[in-house]
C-alpha cells in the first residue's frame, strides 16, 4: 500500500455504473468526447478518423461482448474509464509528478505541463484506462469532468460529468462514495455494487452494479463480467461468490 492509500480521504467522487440498464448506445462516449475535446482537458486528437484503421483519444469507451455458453448467453455492454483508485498505481510511477490524486475529492488527474509522455502510468494501470494523445504526446484520462462539476455558472443539476447527463437510461450515477447517504453509496449497498478486479488491491472508487436477467426457466441470473459466466440463483439470490442479492 502506498502513502497515498494510507491517507484516508474524507471525500471520494466516483461513478457507479448499472450494467443491468446500460444498452451500449455510446451516448456517454460521444458526450464525453464532445465536452472534453473543447474543454480544459482537450483537444482530444482523432487521426485518420475515416480510414480503415482510425485512431483517437477517448476518456470513456464501451466494450460489448457475448458471455456465457449457448443457449444461456448474454450480450454485455461494459463502459470503462479511469476508476479513480484510492491507491492508484499510476501515481507513484510517474517520474515527473504529472499524475496525482487530489486530496479534496479523490479525483486522479494528469498535469499536462509536467507530463513527458513516457507512458509509465499507462503500463502501471491494470485497467487500461489511460490513453496517450498521439498529437500532443501527453497521457490523457477521465477527469470526472472536473471543469464541469464545480462550475458555478451551471445550474446545480448540470454539475455532473457529461457522460452522466447524457445517459438515456440512467445507467450512470455520480457522487461521493464515502458519504453513506449519497445516491451512489445507497446503490452500492442495495444492489451489491462491486469493484473491478479487486485482486489488484488498487481500491477502485468506481463501482459496477451487477447484471441481472431472468432466464427461460424463470430463475434470476447474474452475469459475472470478470469470468464471463452466468450464475443462477434460488429465491432471487445469485451464488455467494458473485456477491449480489437481486430484489
Amino acid at each position: 500500500m502506498t502513502a497515498a492509500a494510507q491517507e484516508t480521504l474524507a471525500k471520494q467522487l466516483a461513478l457507479v455504473i448499472d450494467l443491468n440498464v446500460c444498452v451500449g448506445c455510446h451516448a456517454c462516449v460521444t458526450s464525453c468526447k464532445e465536452w472534453n475535446t473543447s474543454g480544459a482537458a482537450g483537444p482530444l486528437s482523432d487521426l485518420n478518423a475515416f480510414n480503415a484503421t482510425p485512431t483517437g483519444t477517448f476518456f470513456n469507451r464501451v466494450q460489448t461482448y457475448e458471455a456465457g455458453t449457448f443457449p444461456n448467453t448474454q450480450t454485455i455492454h461494459f463502459p470503462k474509464s479511469c476508476l479513480h483508485c484510492e491507491d492508484p498505481p499510476c501515481v507513484p510511477v510517474c517520474p515527473t509528478g504529472a499524475s496525482y490524486k487530489r486530496k479534496e475529492d479523490g479525483i486522479v488527474l494528469v498535469d499536462y505541463d509536467k507530463c513527458i509522455g513516457c507512458s509509465y502510468c499507462s503500463w502501471a494501470c491494470p485497467y487500461g484506462a489511460r490513453e496517450l494523445d498521439d498529437e500532443r504526446k501527453v497521457m490523457t484520462k477521465c477527469t470526472l469532468c472536473v471543469d464541469r462539476i464545480y462550475d458555478e455558472l451551471l445550474p446545480p443539476q448540470d454539475r455532473k460529468p457529461a457522460c452522466v447527463k447524457a445517459c438515456p437510461t440512467g445507467a450512470r450515477l455520480f457522487g461521493d462514495v464515502k458519504d453513506p447517504d449519497s445516491e451512489v453509496s445507497k446503490a452500492i449497498r442495495e444492489r451489491g455494487g462491486y469493484q473491478l478486479m479487486p485482486e489488484w488491491e488498487t481500491q477502485p472508487a468506481n463501482h459496477y452494479l451487477p447484471r441481472a436477467v431472468v432466464s427461460e426457466s424463470d430463475r434470476k441470473v447474474g452475469m459475472n463480467v470478470e469470468t464471463g459466466q452466468l450464475q443462477f440463483g434460488v429465491g432471487g439470490s445469485i451464488s455467494p461468490e458473485y456477491g449480489a442479492n437481486l430484489q
